[in-house]
C-alpha cells in the first residue's frame, strides 16, 4: 500500500492512497498501526475527481482532514489553497484552507455543524452525574469539565478506556471523545467502535470543536479559544448556532509503499 504518514498537532495519521474496499479497511488500519506504532488512526484517501477521505471506522476527523488536504496540495505541486473534500460522517463536503509553512501546512477546517448540544446523565461504578454532550456528524463529544466527578477518569485510564466504551453503546453513535477539560489544557480520549480504536490522543480537532461549540451555546456569544493538548494548540473559532473553524498546523513525515 501506499502510505503517507502525517503529523496534525501530535495526532498522528496515516493516509492510504491505494485502493482499499470499505469491509478491508479495519483490518488495513490495524496492520498499519501494528507497524507504525505511533500512528493514531488511519484514513484512505481518493483523489480521483473529487477529492475524498474515508477513516477505517467511518468517522469524521479534523485532523485527518487538515492532513488529506495538504497530501492533495502535495500531489497537485501547490503552496496553498482551499481543499473541499468529501469525508466520512460529514453530509456536505468540508473545506479546508492551506498554507504551506516552512515545515509543513497551517490549516484551518470549517467543521460539520453540530447536530445538538444537550446534558445528559452519565454513571460508572460510584460515579454519578450529568455531563455536556455535543453531538456531531460522525462523531460525538462529552466535555468533561475540572470540576465533574468523571474528571478523576482522566487519571485511571484503565477506568476511562472501560467507561468511554460503556457511554458509547449506550448512546450508539459512530464514535466518542472524553474531553477532559481543565482551563485551556484539554486531554482527549476517543473510542471508534467501526475500527475498535482507543487512543489517548496528542491532540482532537472535533473533540476541540466541541469544546467551541458547547461554550458558544452555553454563553450564546462567539469564542475563540487557544487549548491546549499533549500535541500542541489548537485555535477554535465557534459562533452560536452558527460556523465553526478549527485551526492547527499539519506536517508530511514520510512515505511508504507505492500505489499499485
Amino acid at each position: 500500500m501506499k502510505i503517507s504518514i502525517f503529523d496534525p498537532t501530535g495526532n498522528i495519521t496515516a493516509l492510504v492512497e491505494s485502493p482499499v474496499s470499505a469491509e478491508q479497511q479495519p483490518a488495513a488500519a490495524a496492520a498499519i498501526m501494528a507497524e507504525y506504532p505511533d500512528v493514531e488512526q488511519v484514513g484512505f484517501v481518493r483523489f480521483e475527481g473529487e477529492p475524498s477521505l474515508r477513516m477505517a471506522g467511518g468517522e469524521f476527523c479534523g485532523n485527518a482532514s487538515m492532513s488529506a488536504a495538504a497530501l492533495y496540495l502535495l500531489r497537485k505541486g501547490q503552496s496553498a489553497g482551499q481543499v473541499t473534500l468529501r469525508v466520512s460522517g460529514a453530509d456536505k463536503p468540508v473545506a479546508v484552507r492551506l498554507l504551506a509553512s516552512e515545515d509543513g501546512f497551517s490549516a484551518s477546517v470549517r467543521m460539520p455543524r453540530a447536530l445538538g448540544v444537550e446534558e445528559r446523565c452519565f454513571s460508572f461504578d460510584a460515579l454519578r452525574g450529568s455531563l455536556p454532550l455535543v453531538r456531531m456528524q460522525g462523531i460525538s463529544h462529552l466535555i468533561v469539565p475540572a470540576d465533574s466527578a468523571f474528571f478523576s477518569l482522566r487519571s485511571n485510564r484503565e477506568a476511562a478506556e472501560q467507561a468511554i466504551r460503556r457511554f458509547c453503546a449506550e448512546m450508539n453513535v459512530e464514535g466518542l471523545g472524553l474531553m477532559f477539560l481543565a482551563g485551556d489544557r484539554l486531554t482527549p480520549l476517543v473510542y471508534v467502535p467501526g475500527s475498535n480504536t482507543v487512543f489517548w490522543e496528542n491532540s482532537c480537532a472535533s473533540g476541540s470543536a466541541g469544546v467551541g461549540i458547547w461554550m458558544a451555546d452555553k454563553t450564546k456569544a462567539p469564542v475563540s479559544l487557544a487549548l491546549r493538548e499533549p500535541g500542541g494548540i489548537l485555535h477554535v473559532e465557534s459562533k452560536p448556532g452558527g460556523d465553526t473553524w478549527l485551526s492547527g498546523h499539519t506536517r508530511l513525515v514520510c512515505e511508504v509503499g507505492s500505489s499499485s
